[in-house]
């Protein structure tokens, strides 16, 4: 590095050369990445070049046609154009195998977004053969529009700059290009901007690239590489590693990524990642700074783009995702630790993380629709809008429920609709003492979540979105890659017995499991319902998308106060934090007023502390009182109980679904069960349910008896309740 060259904002902290040690590991770093295959092939490399090509002559042609339909002079026809940039990891050099392009079309002024791009040009490419899985998304934060051109994926945004022609040679770094358009507009144009800005902010650029490309690896494979859920996309990940490129602007590949995990293991959020002062410019826009802008304040992880209007890339981070990635950087630098020390390799790095075996409780969110084609616009819809429902739990809390979105998607293979799910890890907060059984009411969360997703101005017949709870024991197979969860021997052995048990709570002895075995053969009545329990039961053919309950809650506001002179510590401890902010964050939290009583009272979820402990106990069933478990026990996807017309059995694990409406005596009690989300049916006139199962759907009291209520809703769907031990 030059002496007189500084990147960054501030001195770096080591400008130490690599050591005989760091070459050799950086040379055991290339070959695993090779091994990975994360270099995209020179073929491929030729495919986007011809794709991206294409695509101009698309945009131009485009253009050209509505000129000439608006009454332009031959000139101006002639002149018309539109120009294809790309912008992302391609224009980074960081891409891989298999990724999109990330690209942008600059257009004239009298060509507009809502219109021009989201209509015309969107229905000229749906007619030709080459595109493929066109969707748009034109009220997304940066409006844009998702296809397949023969088969590489492309998300084009759209900017209309404020000239008549667009030159062929121009520079969008220039500010000029800003003048007179708007914050949508700016947002699109910051792709490229940025991209530019970053590669000029570091001090070796293949080192950077090597770098970025080996993270972005490691983010994805660790489950923390989304935008859309709240975690860090490519451009948030790019500039995290050109920082600690600039502050070891010696360091080669291995020395980064190992000082990647040191740096951000140490940050002390919410001090901003910069990889320059922020710009301010007589154009007038809003610039990131929480000394004056209030909803800055909220923001947690601020990571700032190095072009003007400088912004906060990173404003989807929430309090859950940020604990997710920070545990992820603690993981990774005692990992690197080990490289350093010749105890590890870096394939272990690498290694995928569990998500499904690291949470006792999850959400599902089952999304389906009636063709692929519907699922594909539905699901970039609801995906959009999925943080959400991480910030509103997060909220209704007050954060003492954490949530762990997963970015990966799952197919329901046993659904006969086209379908995606997702998941979402549930915990409470640790270090949070309170009430042995501390209950979180999430019903009127989610559906105040599904009201706003059913707000879709494009939804069909057949779109909707189901959220419903699953244990760690209930999740379906289609989410493990073999089909099949490993084998969990503490699940099913009986540690204070000694015994292995098939089924621990069919192995449970005690009044209410014998009881519960006698009435299954002798007790079980069949009755007819009354007609307005009957039409309160049945599920409408089509799920709407709109939940019928609505709950209003009152909001609060608590202040946390901003770090005013944060640190990081460096090798030495002496690494500063590289910009100091005073300020106030605000966090709001709102309390939900008690749902009417259609719901089931105090309905809850038992979140095992001792899971292997709490599954197999040797005498009797242990006392749910008024903390009662709550879900499913499908193989499916937490399919949703509906039932109206026969008798419930108590002799097997499983619940299989059926389209009729039960009445349950239970220790002598009649008990009437129903749901009102989705019809399912069963090929046998009768169901079977086991007291684990029962159980789950409703709540031994303090007296052994089956509780529940002949008016009230047995609903997986809104009653998610959580009761943690």
């Amino acid at each position: 590095m030059s002496g007189s060259l500084r990147y960054g904002i501030n001195k770096p902290i080591s400008v130490a050369e690599p050591t005989e040690a760091d070459f050799q590991r950086n040379i055991e770093l290339e070959k695993f990445l090779i091994d990975s295959s994360l270099d995209a092939s020179e073929e491929e490399d030729a495919k986007r070049k011809e794709v991206i090509g294409q695509l101009d002559q698309i945009v131009k042609a485009w253009v050209k046609q509505l000129t000439c339909q608006r009454g332009y002079t031959d000139q101006m026809v002639e002149d018309a154009n539109a120009i294809i940039f790309t912008f992302g990891s391609y224009r980074l050099g960081a891409h891989g195998p298999g990724a999109d392009i990330d690209a942008l079309c600059v257009g004239p002024s009298y060509v507009s977004r809502e219109e021009d791009f989201f209509i015309i040009l969107h229905d000229l490419l749906a007619e030709k053969e080459e595109v493929s899985e066109l969707q748009p998304i034109p009220d997304a934060h940066v409006p844009v529009m998702k296809f397949k051109f023969q088969g590489i994926s492309i998300d084009l945004l759209y900017a209309s700059i404020s000239l008549l022609v667009v030159p062929e040679d121009i520079d969008l770094s220039q500010m000029s290009v800003l003048n007179n358009v708007d914050e949508q507009t700016v947002r699109s144009l910051n792709g490229c901007r940025v991209a530019d800005q970053i590669l000029k902010h570091v001090p070796n650029v293949e080192h950077f690239r090597m770098t970025l490309r080996c993270l972005k690896f490691w983010a994805k494979r660790r489950g923390v590489y989304s935008n859309v859920t709240g975690f860090l996309g490519g451009v948030n990940w790019a500039i995290l590693v050109a920082r600690v490129c600039q502050l070891y602007p010696n360091a080669i590949p291995s020395m980064l990524v190992s000082r990647f995990f040191r740096v951000y293991t140490q940050w002390r959020w919410p001090n901003p990642v910069m990889l320059c002062p922020i710009e301010e410019d007589e154009l007038g826009f809003s610039v990131w700074d929480p000394r004056k802008n209030p909803r800055d304040r909220s923001h947690h992880m601020p990571i700032i783009t190095p072009a003007y209007p400088c912004m906060n890339s990173s404003y989807n981070v929430s309090l859950s995702t940020l604990r997710v990635m920070t545990e992820q950087f603690q993981w990774g630098n005692r990992i690197c630790e080990e490289i350093e020390l010749n105890k590890a390799q870096w394939s272990a790095l690498f290694e995928p993380y569990l998500f499904f075996e690291a949470y006792k409780n999850y959400l599902q969110v089952d999304i389906v629709a009636a063709d692929a084609d519907d699922l594909l616009t539905w699901k970039g819809w609801v995906e959009s809008r999925f943080r959400q429902l991480t910030l509103k739990i997060e909220r209704d809390t007050d954060g003492l429920l954490q949530c762990h979105p997963y970015p990966n998607e799952y197919i329901d293979p046993s659904k006969p609709c086209p379908n995606s799910a997702f998941f979402m890890g549930l915990r409470r907060k640790e270090g949070v003492t309170g009430k042995e059984c501390q209950q979180f009411d999430i019903r009127g969360t989610v559906d105040n979540f599904r009201e706003e997703i059913g707000m879709y101005m494009f939804w069909k017949p057949g779109m909707d979105i189901y959220v419903s709870h699953v244990r760690r024991r209930q999740l379906p197979s289609f989410v493990f890659p073999d089909g099949y969860k490993r084998p969990r021997p503490s699940r099913h052995f009986n540690e204070q017995a000694g015994k292995p048990c098939e089924d621990v709570k069919m192995c449970q002895s005690g009044s209410s499991g014998r009881h519960l075995k006698r009435e299954k053969e002798h007790e079980m009545e069949e009755v007819r319902p009354d007609k307005s329990v009957k039409r309160a039961s049945i599920s409408s053919e089509v799920p709407q998308p709109v939940s019928p309950g609505k709950t209003t809650g009152d909001s609060t506001n608590n202040s946390e106060v901003m770090s005013s002179g944060g640190h990081l510590v460096s090798e030495k401890d002496t690494m500063a934090a590289h910009m100091q902010l005073d300020g106030i964050a605000n966090h709001e939290s709102v309390a939900l007023n008690e749902q009417k009583c259609t719901l089931v009272d105090d309905l809850s979820v038992i979140n095992n502390e001792s899971e292997s402990s709490e599954l197999a106990e040797p005498s009797k069933p242990r006392l749910l009182g008024r903390c009662e478990i709550h879900s499913v026990d499908t193989v499916s996807s937490g399919s949703l109980l509906n039932v109206k017309g026969v008798a419930i059995k108590v002799d097997q694990e499983l619940v299989k679904p059926c389209n009729q409406m039960t009445v349950v005596e239970v220790a002598g009690r009649e008990y009437e069960s129903k749901s009102c989300t989705q019809n399912l049916s069963c090929e046998a006139d009768d169901c079977v349910a086991s007291l684990d199962t029962l159980s789950e759907n409703g709540c031994l009291n303090s007296c052994e008896v089956f509780h529940n209520s002949l008016t009230e809703e047995l609903e997986v769907l809104h009653h998610l309740v959580l009761c943690f031990q």
